[in-house]
């Protein structure tokens, strides 16, 4: 049956105004503004976890990794500021990874091996994690959750013993107290599927190398990957990691829902479907939710999923415009269609290309503006920030991405406002240094919509209300 990792992708609280995603006809003249009204107490962060609104057994929890539902967090207050750095340099490594392999014209040959490392983090965003259990007897960890990734990696012993990890919540997997682990050969076709990979002893080593200098490299290996009670996989291909560093947080590896052959998703494709959806909730006291498999609840919509052959693991789909308060705005269609837009649950800010954001801003902005908010000082990598202070209500123009196939999603209010504290709210949008540079839909936007990707048909699906 289906399976489900719930996810509270929603480290950074906002309000509750729903997103509504809806299949719409072609606009024709100038719509009425439409705009989100919600009180300032709203936009601050939870401290109470509450119960996931579907208790289905078969989902998966997920949660962000800095929220107070998180197995890893802290207690303290992230540092947003460092956060959308480390958001930026992932999305630096997922340009130029694309970049290098269109220029090439050949199929990918590793998310590292092009790419020199850099400073701040590429997948130290990972926002969002899930608790599987692998081994015999099964032993739980916390992983991050990754479409823009394949290998599935956790850290095990002995890497503990000679410094060679970086330290995490759970204890370290050992692979000699697990009855089903087995290594894999060098000679094996498996160990061919890796991006990167080395013999020692005839035993198969994968790595996987970042480009703010994390990286993993291990033993690869087959265990029994559990999900739910009624969800498991056999044999699932894994890295067993005895050399990790970098900003991977406390959790204990990351699981890969790309779309290359060593993949969750495509590991267990026989049994799901080639189909996977998640929910990214829209505050940090609100679960979501992972599942593989199943049927896409009735009030999901498709937009087609490209793929190109020089980006495998990669999801592509089509932007084609974009409205502020109801208004289409005035972006030649050429922007989107000479660039691929990819979605990415690892990415947090949604990238654009600079024209069309310049125009998102300045609509936002004069929009803003009659509302007479006072301006902030910028956030990082986001330029157009508010202060709310002395506020009981704020009223925010509404922003809707539309997509291929007449797709529309209208952003949750929590995904149109980043906001670090009363006094600095800014608009969750960035636009990209180079116009060739492929636009990101980043999982600030998602939250609070069931997306699913059916690989299987070539198609991505948005319905509106899938989590808090």
């Amino acid at each position: 049956m289906a399976l489900f990792r719930y996810s509270l992708f929603s480290c950074f609280a906002f309000s509750l105004l729903a997103f509504s995603l809806v299949q719409s006809p072609q606009v024709h003249g100038k719509e009425t503004e439409s705009r989100h009204v919600v009180s300032v107490s709203s936009l601050l962060p939870g401290s109470v976890c509450s119960s996931p609104r579907d208790s289905n057994p078969s989902k998966l929890k997920v949660v962000h990794r800095h929220s107070p539902c998180s197995p890893l967090t802290s207690g303290q207050k992230p540092d947003y500021a460092e956060l959308l750095n480390q958001d930026q340099a992932r999305v630096n490594w997922l340009h130029r990874q694309i970049s290098t392999a269109s220029n090439q014209n050949s199929t990918r040959t590793s998310l590292a091996a092009n790419i020199p490392a850099r400073s701040g983090g590429s997948i130290g965003t990972g926002n969002y994690v899930v608790n599987v259990s692998l081994g015999t007897p099964k032993k739980v960890f916390t992983v991050i959750f990754d479409t823009g990734s394949d290998l599935t990696w956790i850290q095990c012993l002995p890497c503990r013993t000679n410094n060679s990890c970086y330290p995490q919540q759970q204890r370290l997997f050992d692979p000699s107290q697990s009855s089903t682990y087995s290594n894999i050969s060098c000679t094996s076709t498996k160990c061919s599927q890796l991006d990167l990979h080395k013999c020692s002893a005839s035993r198969c080593r994968y790595e996987v190398l970042y480009s703010d200098q994390s990286q993993s490299e291990g033993f690869f290996g087959s265990d029994t990957l559990t999900l739910t009670p009624s969800d498991v996989l056999p044999n699932f291909l894994f890295g067993c990691g005895d050399q990790s560093s970098g900003l991977f947080g406390k959790a204990a590896g990351l699981l890969g829902l790309g779309r290359q052959s060593v993949s969750l998703v495509s590991q267990s494709k026989s049994k799901y479907g080639d189909v996977f959806s998640y929910c990214l909730p829209s505050t940090s006291s609100s679960p979501g939710y992972l599942k593989l498999g199943g049927g896409a609840p009735s009030n999901v919509h498709f937009t087609p999923m490209r793929k190109f052959h020089s980006q495998p693991s990669f999801y592509f789909l089509d932007l084609v415009a974009i409205k502020v308060g109801g208004e289409q705005l005035p972006i030649a269609q050429t922007v989107f269609s000479n660039d691929r837009t990819l979605l990415d649950s690892g990415t947090v800010i949604t990238r654009l290309p600079p024209s069309a954001y310049t125009a998102l801003r300045s609509r936002f902005q004069k929009q803003m503006a009659k509302k007479k908010y006072k301006r902030a000082p910028p956030l990082s990598i986001l330029d157009t920030c508010y202060d709310f202070t002395g506020y009981n209500i704020v009223s925010v123009p509404t922003v809707a991405l539309l997509f291929g196939s007449r797709v529309t999603l209208n952003v949750d209010f929590t995904g149109i406002l980043y906001v670090s504290s009363v006094s600095q709210a800014c608009l969750a949008f960035a636009g990209n240094d180079n116009a060739s540079d492929p636009g990101i839909i980043g999982n600030v936007q998602q939250k609070r919509f069931d997306v699913v990707y059916d690989i299987a048909n070539s198609r991505i699906g948005f319905g509106a209300n899938g989590c808090g």
